[in-house]
């Protein structure tokens, strides 16, 4: 059911009725009277927040549901872009399968909408993709899935994946991804012209994955910001971890933010305790919207990783030191209303004519539902309950 009455929750501190029609938040109000045909459902003064956001995830990637991995690869990125192309390869590791276990857990937790990066290279071509996206038609309605074309193993350095990454976008894939142009390709300025190319041609956004260190991560970003005004990309570009950001002085940081700004290129943070970060603070003062992801979770570069999106906002707010209260509603933004701007959810949001993304928990405010990771009492997708303490609402496996 899409039509739904939700009866004595808290919206923003206060006590409210909350009347979905299909699908829809209709009205939030006080003592809203029952409506024949449309069920009630008690929310015995639970804490309402809106469906949580996942901005940078690797369904693809995941082992979720499948025994333990043993992890035995080398520190070095390309060990383990390596290890896992043939890992994945030796194995026959089905994309869709594992993706629709790792959505299905995010959905039990809240999350009803996620940003997924997926694997595109010349050995698995788009076998990878077709997976996520066969998931993706099946969970629709559920958990709205949006795509990332994600060239892993490079762009340059493999010859035939820019006609891939082409066809991607061509096959249904919603954003183009990228892969450190200096580092990876070894030829910033060439890598980043196929890329914005191809994006340009299908007029679709960029998520650039930019690990690069210090001066050359700003380097590599001041190259990005160049493409993203000539080309008119404001409010189309997405950076995500940029570590560069935690490691330059402070004069290059302030003007780094300020273009960033200005173009409204928005910075994806997984907020990791072993690389300097962009500072939430510094970003939401400089006017940049920063958010969260989890990136990998339990896949052949991480054990880690939980489909739990309060988790990572206590972890965002852990790499900020964020204290406060409305410190660490901050922290919360990342996973819900700024990821959803910098992912381009639409219809996103506690109010009417929004899609009723809704996830009720027992909590007094925002900053207790963060620390102590409440328990979600119940979640609803577009209008229709889908979890109860955890469990699956619809019995599936």
């Amino acid at each position: 059911m899409t039509d739904l009455l939700l009866k004595n929750v808290r919206v923003q501190g206060e006590a409210a009725d909350v009347l979905v029609r299909d699908g829809r938040i209709q009205q939030i109000g006080q003592a809203l009277g029952a409506i024949p045909g449309i069920a009630v459902e008690d929310g015995e003064g639970a804490l309402l927040l809106p469906g949580l956001v996942e901005g940078h995830a690797h369904l693809d990637k995941t082992t979720w549901g499948s025994s333990w991995y043993v992890n035995e690869v080398g520190s070095a990125l390309t060990d383990r872009i390596h290890n896992e192309r043939q890992w994945r390869a030796s194995t026959g590791h089905d994309a869709a399968s594992h993706a629709r276990a790792l959505a299905l857990a995010f959905l039990r937790e809240g999350t009803t909408r996620i940003r997924t990066h997926v694997d595109v290279d010349t050995d698995a071509g788009l076998r990878h993709l077709d997976g996520v996206h066969a998931t993706r038609q099946e969970l629709a309605g559920l958990v709205e899935i949006q795509t990332v074309a994600f060239p892993q193993s490079g762009l340059l350095v493999r010859p035939g994946t820019a006609e891939l990454l082409d066809q991607a976008l061509a096959s249904g894939a919603d954003v183009l991804g990228g892969l450190d142009p200096s580092a990876i390709d070894r030829d910033p300025a060439r890598s980043l012209d196929v890329l914005f190319g191809i994006a340009d041609k299908h007029g679709k956004p960029i998520d650039i994955h930019l690990h690069e260190p210090g001066e050359l991560g700003a380097f590599t970003l001041e190259l990005i910001l160049d493409r993203t005004r000539a080309l008119g990309m404001n409010g189309k570009v997405v950076i995500s971890h940029a570590f560069c950001l935690g490691g330059v002085d402070a004069k290059r940081l302030d003007g780094l933010l300020q273009r960033l700004a200005a173009l409204d290129v928005s910075l994806l943070t997984t907020a990791p305790p072993s690389r300097p970060v962009p500072a939430v603070r510094a970003c939401r003062e400089a006017g940049v919207t920063i958010f969260g992801g989890n990136d990998g979770i339990r896949d052949t570069w991480t054990p880690y990783g939980s489909p739990d999106m309060l988790a990572r906002a206590t972890l965002i707010g852990l790499r900020n030191d964020l204290r406060r209260d409305d410190e660490v509603e901050w922290a919360f933004d990342c996973v819900t209303s700024a990821a959803a701007r910098a992912c381009g959810f639409a219809d996103y949001g506690l109010a009417p004519g929004a899609r009723a993304d809704l996830v009720l928990v027992d909590a007094s405010c925002v900053a207790e539902a963060v620390v102590k990771r409440a328990p979600r009492r119940l979640v609803v997708s577009g209008g229709a309950i889908v979890a109860r303490n955890g469990q699956d609402a619809a019995g599936r496996a």
